[in-house]
C-alpha cells in the first residue's frame, strides 16, 4: 500500500490538466459570415494564435486563448476589407487585436460542449458562447467551434452609414491539430 501511494501522486498531476495542443496555422481557419444590403458574404482572418488545452473526456479542464490580427481580414473585396479596418468598424490603427479567452466548458447529456469565454474587440469585453466540436485521433485532432456574434456589442459599424450591415456575424473555426 505505502509503494502505491507514490506512484497514485506522481499520476495526479497528469489527470489535473487538459492535453496542450499545437495548432499547424496553414491548414486551420477562422472565418465568419455576414451580409451586406441582404447579400451574403464570406470572409476570413488569415493571421491568428491559439493556445489550445483540451480533454475531451473531461473538457472542464479545457482552455483556449485566441488572438487575432484584426488587419488580416479578407473578404475578397478590397473595398470591404478596407471599411472593415477603418475607423468605424475594426479600427485596427488603434485596436490591431481581437482577444478570446475561456472562462468554462459545459458538457451536455447528448455529448455536445459549449465553452463560455469572454471576447474583447476594440477594447469592448463581452461574453461569448462557442458550440465546440473536438475529434482526435491519437496524436492529431480537429476543432471545430462555432458562434453567432452581435456586431453592434463591440462599437462594430455604430454609425447610421452601417444599417445595409447585418446585425449579427456567424462565426465557424476549424483548428488542425498536433499534440505538443
Amino acid at each position: 500500500m505505502l509503494r502505491t501511494l507514490p506512484l497514485a501522486l506522481l499520476l495526479l498531476p497528469v489527470a489535473a490538466f487538459a492535453r496542450d495542443w499545437n495548432v499547424d496555422a496553414s491548414k486551420s481557419t477562422l472565418g465568419f459570415k455576414g451580409s451586406y444590403q441582404k447579400e451574403a458574404f464570406n470572409g476570413a482572418f488569415k493571421t491568428f494564435e491559439a493556445t489550445i488545452a483540451y480533454d475531451a473526456a473531461d473538457p472542464s479542464k479545457a482552455k483556449f486563448d485566441v488572438t487575432v490580427d484584426l488587419a488580416s481580414a479578407d473578404t475578397g473585396s478590397a473595398e470591404r476589407d478596407d471599411s472593415l479596418k477603418g475607423s468605424d468598424f475594426f479600427a485596427v490603427s488603434k485596436f490591431p487585436k481581437a482577444h478570446f479567452v475561456t472562462d468554462s466548458f459545459a458538457k451536455a447529456a447528448d455529448g455536445s460542449v459549449t465553452a463560455q469565454g469572454k471576447l474583447t474587440i476594440r477594447d469592448q469585453t463581452k461574453p461569448v458562447t462557442l458550440k465546440v466540436v473536438f475529434t482526435e485521433n491519437g496524436n492529431a485532432a480537429t476543432l471545430d467551434v462555432d458562434s453567432v456574434l452581435k456586431r453592434a456589442d463591440f462599437g462594430l459599424g455604430a454609425g447610421s452609414d452601417w444599417t445595409d450591415v447585418g446585425a449579427d456575424v456567424s462565426v465557424h473555426g476549424h483548428l488542425v491539430l498536433t499534440a505538443k
